[in-house]
């Protein structure tokens, strides 16, 4: 029972604190969609995706994470980390697996 009058105090007083007036049967949270990443293993990328890594330019290069990235405007593009020996790189590909910047 303290642990519901502790609760009940802290909802009230946040609600006083932020000014807002909504009805005591609302939450006091809010829960926002956040733009961003999706961590993607390598063999659930696109084929086209696969095909660019796999050609002439990226041939020697091992994925070491890849992730589908939501913008702003809900476009999306994967963000593929590689690597070669002792070098790094990110390559950002859309979904037919041309590459953007």
């Amino acid at each position: 029972m303290r642990y519901l009058i502790i609760i009940f105090c802290l909802t009230a007083f946040n609600r006083y604190a932020s000014g807002s007036e909504r009805s005591l049967s609302a939450p006091f949270y809010q829960v926002k969609s956040v733009q961003g990443k999706v961590s993607v293993r390598p063999e659930d990328l696109p084929e086209a995706v696969k095909t660019t890594l796999a050609g002439n330019m990226y041939a020697d290069w091992k994925i070491t994470s890849a992730y589908l990235v939501t913008r702003d405007d809900n476009s999306q593009y994967y963000e593929i980390n590689i690597k070669k020996e002792a070098e790094t790189a990110v390559v950002n590909l859309d979904k037919y697996g041309k590459k953007i910047d």
